[in-house]
């Protein structure tokens, strides 16, 4: 290759990910919990499940690609409500569980999404989840326990299913909103991270794509402002 030829691919500019042009350069990751309680701080993780999407290069759709999901040891002095392992069914002293300690299960889905999202040409992970506020405050109260100083997530902005099904479905319960969407869901699966997951992550894609095959993205670009269209007022303002 002689110099010229070098200069020449050196300088031309590397295509963008049409993915990462979607969301800003955020990466969307699809996370449930099961906790056994509603504090963050005081309450155990007992499930984590993530799903990565994959984007069709030429039709811009939004596809599952790759789910992790992992049964979580409670850290220790973790409080176990019993309202709460009720609810979801878990046994925290069960030995089949297989569960794994909190730095394993992060640092795992972690390692996953850092590679997916750099495949993607995305430069942060932005989490999905249903009432994500929930989700996000338990994986960042674990993550802090586990003294984990990368976390590949945004710390407080998330893309919420319940709004999102709320104004494009006229639902908030997850099962409902999947059931207007035309998505099956079993309710006697739901409450497990594994399952719910990937229900919110079919549930993402299809407002998301709906919302492009409705005329919604990509935007049209605004045309700039030519001198007969600027306000004569405005001109002389710095």
């Amino acid at each position: 290759m002689s110099e010229e030829t070098k200069q020449v691919v050196a300088e031309t500019p590397t295509p963008k990910h049409l993915f990462s042009q979607r969301f800003r350069g955020y990466f969307p990751v699809v996370v449930d919990v099961e906790t056994a309680g509603f504090n963050a701080k005081t309450d155990a993780l007992l499930e984590i499940a993530a799903t990565t999407l994959s984007m069709n290069e030429d039709s811009g759709l939004f596809t599952l690609d790759e789910t992790m999901h992992f049964n979580v040891d409670p850290f220790e002095g973790a409080n176990l409500e019993p309202a709460a392992l009720a609810f979801t069914g878990i046994d925290p002293t069960n030995p089949l569980r297989g569960a794994v300690a909190e730095r394993t299960a992060l640092t795992d889905i972690y390692k996953m999404i850092r590679k997916k999202m750099k495949a993607a040409g995305c430069q942060r992970a932005i989490m999905v989840a249903h009432n994500a506020a929930f989700d996000l405050g338990f994986v960042n109260a674990a993550t802090e326990r586990c003294n984990l100083k990368r976390s590949p997530f945004h710390p407080f902005v998330s893309f919420d299913t319940t709004t999102l099904s709320g104004l494009a479905l006229g639902q908030t319960v997850l099962a409902k909103a999947c059931a207007t969407a035309g998505i099956e869901f079993n309710n006697s699966e739901a409450h497990s991270a594994l399952y719910d997951t990937e229900k919110t992550a079919e549930l993402f894609c299809h407002i998301v794509n709906k919302w492009q095959q409705l005329g919604g993205w990509p935007l049209e670009q605004a045309d700039e402002p030519t001198e007969q269209s600027i306000d004569p007022t405005e001109q002389d303002k710095d």
